[in-house]
């Protein structure tokens, strides 16, 4: 696949494409050991990064995101505060290591 290609993978309208979102939203709101199955859904999520990358750049402080907690999404806020669009970072992420 073509950095152009993995490129144009990027949408704006990725909540409407999320593995989650034909699902209870509520399941995705909740604490403690039951987080592990929320973010078992974003496994195989074909907008993970949309998601992740609008969590981090919002600064969503609850949910599962993207595959992340919020204690996840903290850590990873706090281990990299040089990053100040996560949408460009993860967006350039995919593009340097396609997936074919």
């Amino acid at each position: 696949m073509s950095i152009a290609a993995v490129t144009e993978e990027w949408t704006q309208e990725w909540a409407s494409q999320a593995r989650c979102s034909s699902q209870d939203p509520d399941a995705l709101f909740v604490r403690g050991k039951a987080q592990h199955d929320a973010k078992a859904v974003c496994k195989a999520c074909p907008v993970l990064a949309q998601c992740l990358a609008e969590a981090l750049d919002n600064r969503t402080e609850f949910g599962v995101w993207g595959g992340m907690t919020e204690r996840e999404r903290r850590a990873l806020l706090r281990r990299r505060p040089d990053i100040t669009s996560w949408k460009t970072a993860l967006r350039a992420g995919m593009a340097s290591h396609p997936t074919h």
